[in-house]
């Protein structure tokens, strides 16, 4: 299992890639493991508002729903619509084809106060 070096990650199981001013957010590889066949995604719209810890969506897997939680506060800017017709992306590319959601942070430093691969590496190994 792969925990790419270059993201920070939640306690929740999501992933928070900087891109310039804005940041693309999915769920780690291991999240998808547990959950198992990922067969649906509901995410929000283009301007919606997340805030950081606050729930922002689901993914449903055969086995169960399970809420997404927003890593930072930001505006929704981009929301990944392949996932819409292919949530199986979730389990076959988590960190590239199933991206969920680009948000323009609304305090960018809240990235920095989440885990780097090597914390997140140790707490799912807990």
């Amino acid at each position: 299992m792969t925990t790419p070096k270059d993201l920070r990650y939640s306690k929740e199981h999501e992933w928070v890639k900087t891109e310039g001013e804005n940041v693309r957010i999915g769920i780690t590889h291991f999240a998808q493991s547990e959950l198992g066949d990922i067969v649906f995604v509901e995410l929000p719209e283009v301007g919606d508002t997340l805030t950081a810890d606050e729930p922002f969506g689901s993914v449903e897997s055969v086995k169960t729903v399970s809420e997404l939680y927003a890593p930072i506060s930001g505006k929704v800017v981009e929301v990944n619509e392949d996932l819409n017709d292919s949530p199986e992306f979730v389990n076959e590319s988590p960190y590239e084809k199933a991206w969920m959601v680009v948000i323009e942070p609304s305090d960018a430093s809240e990235v920095d106060k989440l885990m780097s691969s090597e914390e997140y590496d140790q707490m799912i190994n807990e």
